[in-house]
């Protein structure tokens, strides 16, 4: 093949890679959230539940792997790539933080699940769904985009909602609890279980940036 035919061909966008990545991400992080509920709500069999955890953050580990070498393998993506990047990134760490909940409940022997650290597993879980959606989205062309924004108002209203139950779980544990070691547990569990949903929060800023830049 000549050159002069090779060359559309290295140019043209790869955007069906980066797309298909994306939504593997969400439903991967969607996957993760709700297995983090599971953990949560019904708390038995933790050590295998755990590992399932742990097993979904290494596919979230090889996904931002994989977009970070496709950035560099190809010429034109459909988004600014540093966009790409960082949400990419910014889905990896939600997964992160799921898992690291799950495994510090485990390594701490955590007797039971608060009711307070319920209630923010199934907001981190009500992100992931949005995030899934939001994802699955993102491949849409010019004004289209633009129905992306509720989404990220909607990550915006539960990383708020998060915060005031975080502050209000940490009041309580200060008040009821007499025990140091357990308040030392729990403020670092609801500090990650917060973290999630500011990471959520963060994907869904550069989802707004994307859309304000290509809708």
């Amino acid at each position: 093949m000549r050159l002069s035919n090779l060359i559309p061909q290295l140019l043209a966008p790869r955007e069906d890679q980066f797309f298909a990545l994306i939504q593997h991400s969400v439903r991967n992080l969607h996957e993760t959230t709700t297995a983090l509920v599971d953990f949560m709500e019904e708390y038995e069999n933790l050590e295998e539940k755990a590992a399932e955890i742990n097993r979904l953050e290494e596919v979230g580990d090889h996904i931002i792997h994989q977009i970070m070498m496709n950035l560099h393998r190809t010429f034109v993506t459909p988004f600014d790539r540093e966009d790409i990047a960082e949400l990419g990134a910014r889905l990896d760490d939600v997964v992160d933080v799921a898992e690291e909940v799950a495994r510090t409940m485990l390594e701490y022997h955590v007797a039971a699940p608060t009711p307070r650290s319920i209630d923010l597993a199934r907001i981190i879980n009500s992100c992931g769904e949005v995030l899934e959606h939001a994802g699955d989205m993102l491949n849409a062309r010019g004004g289209k985009l633009r129905d992306l924004l509720p989404m990220t108002v909607e990550l915006n209203r539960l990383e708020n909602e998060a915060d005031v139950i975080a502050s209000k779980a940490v009041g309580e544990l200060f008040a009821n609890e007499k025990d140091p070691i357990e308040i030392i547990k729990w403020r670092e569990i609801y500090a990650l279980l917060e973290s999630a949903t500011d990471r959520a929060e963060d994907a869904a800023n550069v989802i707004e940036a994307i859309v304000l830049k290509h809708a």
